[in-house]
């Protein structure tokens, strides 16, 4: 099993629950992978999350710069940040992040793929009528993407 750096400054984190919190509730992360000659690549994109599976799904195109750096090298790095909040009388706020480390492959499962790509849809569009009608249009070009989280740790810090 690999080992991963525990975060540096304790003081910061947030317990595992906190940061699985957030992953539910926040709707846009940033995936980063292996990219092009050694440089990482990394890419803002809309998720679901799902904590009773303990993965991350996200959809995209069926070939690509991301397609090629995953094939190479299943290996990512998933970050969400969120959940700002103040504290009484502070004027600076309170951000949490959320850092995923885990594996990333593509599903092969059509039903699983429509399921999936249908919840995803869900969380972003107005209507069930307008998911079926996105989906009707371009499920055949979707390919459907699944992290399967390996680590994560969560941190809150003061923006000042």
């Amino acid at each position: 099993m690999t080992e991963f750096r525990p975060l540096r400054r304790k003081s910061r984190a947030i317990s595992d629950d906190e940061a699985r919190e957030l992953l539910l509730n926040e709707k846009r992360g940033v995936l980063a992978v292996n990219g092009d000659n050694g440089y990482p690549f990394a890419i803002p994109l809309d998720y679901l999350y799902e904590p009773t599976e303990n993965r991350i799904y996200f959809h995209g195109a069926r070939q690509g710069h991301k397609v090629d750096a995953l094939t190479k090298s299943d290996k990512v790095c998933f970050t969400v940040f969120g959940g700002d909040f103040h504290k009484d009388g502070e004027w600076a706020p309170y951000v949490r992040s959320t850092v995923v480390f885990g594996r990333c492959r593509l599903e092969s499962d059509p039903t699983l793929t429509l399921e999936k790509i249908r919840a995803l849809a869900l969380r972003y569009y107005p209507s069930a009528e307008e998911v079926e009608a996105e989906i009707a249009r371009d499920i055949r070009g979707t390919q459907l993407y699944v992290i399967e989280i390996e680590h994560l740790t969560g941190k809150q810090i003061k923006e000042k």
